[in-house]
């Protein structure tokens, strides 16, 4: 008789009493993607700022290059499925669009349009007229509150964080939606930004654990750092490592991912993981009922890599040193999966 290994009979096991309990696992997605530059055509922006992405502009924006880019994003949506996760994403923050509109248009392209993706949208004062969002789907996420949040640390216009509360699956959850001042000037110089950045989001989860104390969060986006930047290590003090995270701490999966050289995006011949899914202590260490941490992907399929030149691997991007591409985005997107047993 074969001997089965240890591991395997260990599931078996698990698998089986489980099933003797009557309970079943229960799955859900989180999800960020970039859009770079995701503009409509129209000239509507007061002061001026989107002149760029218009038919008039530098880059040509027409009504073909705009729903190609539509298409594009969705098919990417499209295939952000598992096993575990049929229907994609339950949740999906985005950052770098202009308006409600453009994600309006995303939601309803053919690709996606069945799961019925809900969009929350706020008008940010950026300087360059982008904004973030989130994308969810009622089936598994109930709304309850969206507010949202100004850096008034720094002397220039940028996102405003948005955060939404709700329920996954009808455990209380709030997503912290973010893209953090860049690294204009380098790294070093503008990093006073992005921890008054990392501050505010460190507030704001403080400000609903004081209201409930078991609400899971999720810092999540475009932070313009790495996991072992001073943003993130220090003033969120985001591990590296899940064991000992504090109820109330931060527990950073992709930190040891970029560690093995995988990041969302490139510049200079390096890799970088700007796109971060944060989550707090009570995502991680808690019981088998409750939602936790099971893993973190990179979604860097193929379809999404330039397969040519000095940018072979690297995000396929819509334009490339003002030539038209055709791509996604200048970054992969990022998931974790959350499970928890159930009755």
């Amino acid at each position: 008789m074969k001997r089965i290994p240890l591991l395997l009979a260990a599931l078996l096991m698990c698998s089986a009493a489980t099933m003797a309990q009557g309970r079943k696992m229960a799955a859900a997605g989180v999800a960020f993607y970039n859009l770079e530059n995701l503009f409509d055509t129209i000239p509507n922006n007061p002061e001026n700022r989107d002149a760029e992405f218009t038919p008039a502009g530098s880059r040509q924006w027409n009504g073909v290059k705009y729903w190609n880019k539509i298409h594009n994003l969705a098919y990417a949506i499209s295939q952000m499925t598992s096993k575990i996760t049929p229907m994609g994403p339950a949740v999906l923050g985005v950052s770098e669009i202009e308006n409600k509109s453009v994600l309006d248009d995303l939601v309803a392209d053919p690709q996606i349009a069945a799961w019925n993706l809900q969009v929350v949208h706020h008008d940010s004062p950026d300087a360059r007229g982008v904004d973030v969002g989130l994308l969810y789907n009622p089936k598994y996420f109930f709304l309850e509150n969206v507010t949202n949040h100004r850096l008034t640390a720094v002397k220039f216009r940028t996102r405003d964080q948005m955060c939404v509360v709700g329920r996954l699956l009808g455990e209380p959850m709030a997503f912290i939606v973010n893209h953090w001042p860049s690294r204009l000037g380098g790294q070093e110089k503008s990093s006073p930004s992005r921890e008054a950045a990392a501050a505010l989001s460190k507030a704001i989860a403080d400000s609903l654990w004081a209201i409930n104390p078991d609400m899971g969060v999720i810092i999540m986006g475009d932070l313009n750092d790495d996991p072992m930047d001073k943003s993130c290590a220090k003033v969120l003090g985001a591990k590296k490592k899940k064991d000992g995270v504090d109820a109330h701490g931060f527990f950073n999966p992709w930190w040891s991912m970029l560690d093995k050289g995988i990041g969302t995006l490139a510049y200079k011949s390096s890799w970088n993981l700007f796109d971060q899914i944060i989550l707090s202590g009570n995502l991680v260490n808690t019981p088998d009922d409750r939602w936790h941490f099971l893993r973190a992907e990179v979604f860097n399929r193929e379809f999404l890599k330039d397969t040519e030149g000095n940018r072979q691997g690297y995000p396929r991007r819509t334009f490339s040193a003002g030539m038209y591409l055709n791509g996604y985005s200048d970054h992969f997107p990022t998931e974790v999966f959350l499970v928890k047993t159930v009755k």
